[in-house]
């Protein structure tokens, strides 16, 4: 096949020439701390890039969690859900043929977020993903290198949020560090500023407190400098965006649009601090521009981006109006395979995740890997028969298995409970925590009890689509870590033939040495049917395919 490259803003795209040149809609929602922000863009799959075409922005403030609880209010519920209706709406009258949201740092972090999803998915039929610090992070590197040349040359990436800041190292290939730290402006205002204007106290406390929290990932970013490297670096996020306008407007008369490259230095920052720090919330509102949410939580943003600087011995910072929502929509792109090109290393960034998590808990990958074929030959010969699950969940299913057995790190008693807690903590990139907490899940049940209500690692699934999947999945797992039982690799492979009269799955084993009867493999396999025959109401008959068959067929 032949392919074409077309070259856009530093970064070579291939794309096969008989790619369908039809644009696609595409709505992606970031359901901040302080804010929700939706864009909806117009991808040309041809070039491919994306332009966007509409946003939208509500600020909702999730971040201002009960105190004493921790938990999302019900005013800052009931102004989010309203926001999401809103771009529900204007994505579907755009045509958007998908919508992507994620949920970070707010929600994350309630006791109530999970339950707050659920109420989203029920009451709007809108999925919101809950994603990790590293993952957001991840994203935001996406979005960045969508807006930003880097010309192969390190740069640092700084986002700052409500309730969390990200730092990435990267120079436009894979991330060299991502980290999320619990530094943000909604939750330092809600944590430490009591007074208005406020107080020397409380602004040296907030200073030494930021610089503190943010000390390890500096240095992390820091570490992953090579010798003679001037890395550039660049911030986003509406804190730095409305720093940004101060500084144009006192030192041009005029903002820039785009904001995009608009540069301001640390010098220039720690006067605007200065001078922020002096007014009360009356006086920062009437700062052109400002406007009254923004007024209350910009004397943080601001101290954060300042220790950050300090810290990591920067004297500018450049603008990039891209972040999270527009790395929403990158990755998208990539997991749909319309992008092909310097960031081909994302779109594994899954299979690598698990990989490194395997080596990292001294999984024997041999083993591991011959599971997952197992599971997969299972599924895709089931599939649409037993049950119609699709690639996307294919792709949890390998993950499960490639790591089920990492339990045996911590411990051999209970390793499959120890596989869920490891897979729940192991920072895997790629994944949303809905599809990490039902790796784990499928990791849990590859032997001892099927899924069970009391268990609270199968409540933590509070989609019942994926409850569901974990029932269906699971046992599939469990076969096919019977088909291992050795670890030897004795099958070679596997055939299955359904006789949905006689409600029977005949599995067909062929051994991978014509004297090896597999003995020890179909009494697993008869030990571990129950959950299989159980969930899709049916008699699994396993059978070792006898050697001069295979002569008389060859």
């Amino acid at each position: 096949m032949i392919n074409s490259i077309y070259e856009t803003q530093d970064r070579s795209f291939t794309v096969p020439s008989s790619s369908v040149a039809q644009d696609r809609i595409l709505a992606a929602i970031d359901v901040g701390t302080n804010s929700i922000h939706m864009v909806v863009v117009k991808i040309q799959p041809v070039i491919p890039a994306f332009t966007i075409i509409a946003k939208e922005k509500t600020t909702v403030r999730l971040g201002d969690r009960d105190r004493d609880t921790g938990r999302l209010t019900s005013q800052a519920m009931a102004r989010a859900m309203d926001a999401l209706k809103r771009c529900k709406e204007i994505a579907q009258s755009l045509n958007a043929e998908d919508i992507v949201a994620v949920a970070t740092s707010a929600v994350r972090e309630a006791p109530n977020g999970a339950a707050f999803l659920q109420q989203i998915e029920t009451e709007l039929r809108l999925m919101v993903n809950l994603i990790s610090g590293q993952e957001e992070a991840r994203r935001i590197y996406l979005g960045v290198l969508s807006g930003m040349k880097f010309g192969n040359q390190p740069h640092i990436i700084i986002d700052i949020g409500g309730g969390s800041t990200e730092l990435v190292l990267g120079d436009s290939h894979e991330p060299r560090t991502l980290s999320s730290t619990k530094v943000g402006a909604v939750r330092l205002t809600a944590d430490f500023i009591s007074t208005d204007p406020i107080s020397n106290s409380e602004f040296n406390y907030l200073q030494a407190f930021v610089r503190g929290m943010l000390e390890r990932s500096v240095e992390e970013v820091q570490a992953h400098l090579k010798a003679g490297e001037l890395p550039r670096l660049v911030g986003t996020s509406g804190t730095i965006e409305s720093l940004a306008i101060i500084h144009a407007r006192e030192k041009l008369g005029v903002i820039p649009a785009p904001l995009n490259g608009y540069q301001f230095s640390l010098k220039d920052l720690r006067d605007i601090v200065n001078q922020l720090r002096k007014l009360s919330y009356e006086e920062r509102l009437n700062v052109p521009g400002m406007s009254d949410r923004r007024a209350e939580i910009i004397v943080a943003g601001a101290v954060i981006l300042q220790e950050a600087m300090t810290l990591l011995g920067m004297e500018t910072v450049t603008i990039c109006e891209r972040s999270l929502r527009e790395g929403v929509v990158v990755d998208w792109m990539l997991t749909h395979g319309l992008i092909e090109d310097r960031l081909r290393f994302q779109s594994s960034v899954r299979q690598r995740s698990v990989v490194k998590i395997a080596r990292k808990y001294g999984v024997n990958l041999d083993h591991s890997e011959r599971v997952a074929r197992f599971a997969l030959t299972l599924f895709d010969q089931t599939q649409g028969t037993l049950h119609d699950w699709t690639t996307e969940e294919r792709e949890l299913l390998w993950a499960a298995a490639m790591l089920h057995n990492c339990g045996h790190f911590v411990n051999h008693s209970s390793h499959h409970k120890h596989s869920y807690y490891l897979i729940r903590q192991g920072d895997l990139l790629g994944y949303t925590e809905t599809e990490i907490e039902t790796i784990a899940n499928l990791a849990r049940y590859h032997r001892k009890s099927c899924p069970k209500k009391k268990h609270e690692n199968y409540r933590n699934l509070t989609s019942k689509r994926h409850r569901r999947l974990v029932e269906q999945l699971s046992p599939l797992l469990r076969l096919a870590v019977a088909l291992d039982r050795r670890q030897i690799g004795a099958v070679r492979q596997i055939t299955s033939q359904y006789n949905p009269e006689q409600r029977q799955l005949h599995l067909l084993l062929q051994a991978t040495r014509p004297e090896d009867d597999c003995a020890l493999e179909l009494w697993s396999l008869g030990y571990k049917k129950d959950c299989f025959e159980s969930e899709f109401n049916l008699r699994l008959i396993p059978a070792l395919e006898q050697p001069q068959l295979l002569n008389a067929s060859s």
